[in-house]
Formats: structure tokens, sequence, C-alpha cells
């Protein structure tokens, strides 16, 4: 069965040399400990090739849609982030066209600059067949809600593009306030793919609803990964405890993520979160992801090999419902 992977990532080691490397620190970039017996997902990731392709065929995956891996463009300010952001964009679409059939692309964005990065957005979709954007987590603070990035949500709407919405390590304070004072390993995982990551896409995606920012952009189409980082076991609970105090919205919390939400299985493995997505979200808004190199491809093919599910259904999750939304060409 055709399978379509879509937060499957990528780097360009010779631009991210370019970035201060206080800027990476100040960020929180820290060295992970690497698997032992496993190839290192750090080496992975520059190969856009027959390496990946490879791992790719073993694990009968047909499509990657890559998307950058930080430290990025994002750190970056000024005109040097938005000239670095179009390389990353023009080395992805080079990769691309070498095997088109086996590759997509989401684009990489100059943050610190929303005018620039709306216009870099639209560049990446018509000029370079981009299939939307991945915005990591918050930039210099700010969340997608902030008024100055209310143009490059126009744009994805005008585009008729999903942006996708992947977590990023937290901002100084917030380290401080919740993942200080612990080993400095465990406190590394605790901020980031632990917990810290997914807890605060899942609050950049309720301030865009309590915002109003998707009332404002009805048509804005968003994806999430991780099963959904932990919205779907609180939907409920989320519209018990707002109802007294979202007067100002169209919609209940709930309505407005459902409506303009899509969620990816990236590195999540396991049968109770997805049958908490499948039975909130619902199969047709559900995606298939790996998280590769970060998770192996064949732990994916796994955990696909494990559901059980109707034919039909299983064709939505692998890449029927991809398919529609970034209008890919099985």
């Amino acid at each position: 069965m055709r399978t379509v992977a879509i937060e499957e990532h990528f780097s360009v080691p010779a631009l991210i040399r370019r970035i201060d490397p206080g800027a990476i620190s100040r960020r929180g970039f820290r060295p992970r400990k690497l698997p032992p017996n496993g190839p290192n997902p750090l080496d992975l990731l520059p190969e856009i090739g027959e390496r990946r392709l490879q791992a790719m065929d073993e694990a009968g995956i047909t499509v990657q849609v890559l998307s950058s891996s930080g430290p990025g463009p994002d750190l970056v300010p000024g005109p040097d982030g938005v000239a670095m952001s179009r390389e990353m964009n023009e080395y992805l679409a080079a990769a691309i066209a070498r095997h088109p059939d086996r590759f997509a692309g989401f684009a990489t964005l100059p943050m610190q600059a929303p005018d620039a990065a709306a216009a870099e957005f639209v560049l990446a979709v018509k000029d370079l067949g981009f299939l939307g954007a991945v915005v990591y987590g918050t930039t210099e603070g700010r969340f997608l809600d902030h008024p100055s990035y209310d143009g490059l949500l126009a744009a994805a709407v005008d585009l008729d593009v999903p942006i996708y919405i992947h977590p990023h390590l937290p901002p100084e304070p917030v380290r401080q306030a919740y993942f200080s004072d612990l080993p400095p390993g465990a406190s590394r995982v605790l901020e980031s793919a632990g917990w810290g990551w997914h807890s605060e896409t899942a609050i950049h995606v309720l301030r865009m609803v309590v915002a109003g920012t998707l009332d404002r952009h009805p048509r804005l189409k968003l994806i999430i990964g991780h099963m959904g980082e932990m919205l779907p076991m609180m939907l409920d609970r989320a519209d018990e405890v707002f109802a007294l105090d979202i007067d100002h919205l169209k919609r209940p919390v709930s309505r407005a993520i459902l409506d303009q939400v899509w969620l990816t299985t990236s590195g999540i493995f396991s049968e109770p979160p997805f049958l908490a997505a499948l039975q909130t979200f619902g199969i047709d808004r559900i995606m298939f992801s790996v998280d590769y190199p970060y998770a192996p491809n064949a732990k994916g093919r796994a955990f696909l090999d494990r559901l059980s599910l109707t034919p039909a259904d299983m064709a939505k999750l692998t890449h029927g419902n991809a398919d529609a939304l970034l209008r890919l060409k099985g």
C-alpha cells in the first residue's frame, strides 16, 4: 500500500555552521546522548539520497515530506536569516527534483522577520512547489497568535496549504522555571521530547484558539505531530473549563481545533494514544508519520502492521488524508 510520511527531517550542515554558536546555545541546543547500538540520527539527517531511500524501501514508505531540523534560520535575525531560509529551501527543492516521486517538502521560514517569512512562504510554494511550511515553536517568545504573524497566516490561507507546528526548545525563562536543577540529561529530555515539546505545542494551538486567531482565519489549516501533542485527551476538559470565559469566540475550543487541525503519528508508535486521537479527531484527520531519522522507519511500519483498521481507514491513515490535504499525486 502507498505510504506517505510527512514529518521527516533533513539538515544542511554547511548552512547551520553559519549560525552564531551563541544563538544556538541560548536557544537551548545541547548535545544529545546517542544510541549505543544504532545509527546516529544526526549523521542521517543531511543525507537525502540512496541511504534514505533504502531505509524507506525497507519499511515500505513511498514518499517522505521533508522539513528542516533545527537549529535553523529562525535563530538568525535580519537579512541573513531571510537569505538562509531561501538557501535551505532551494537546497531541498534540488533534492526533491532528483527524486520527485519519493520526496516532497515543507518550507523553512525566517521567523524573526514576519513579513519576509510570509513572502518566502509564497515563493516556496509557488516557485519551488512546496506543500506548506513548518514553524518551530516560539520565535523570540512569540507564538503564531502574535499580530506580527497575521500576514503569514493569511498567506497560508491564500495559498491553501497547511502550516505544520513542530515543537521547539523552551525559551530560557521557561527552561529555568520548569526544567532546571535536574540531572543534565534528564533535564534535556524533559524539556523536549519527554514532555515539554508536546505541552508547548498544545499550548500553541490553544493560544491560537482562545486569542481568536483561528476565528480570524477560519480556513487556516494546521498540522501537529506526536498523536496530537496531548490534545486528544484534553478536548472535553478544555470545553468544560473554558465555557464561561470565551464569549469572544465563535466556536467552542474543541470545535475550532477539530475544524482546523490535522494530526500525525510522528514518533509515537503505541495504540492507546492512537485510539484517543481516533476517537476524538476521527480517522479523516490523522496522517502517518515516522519522525525520521529521530525515529526509525521500521518502528513506524511495525506500528502500522499492528493496527486493526478497515482497509478503507488504513488507506486514509497511510496516504489518503495526506494526499488530500497536501494535494499529493499518488
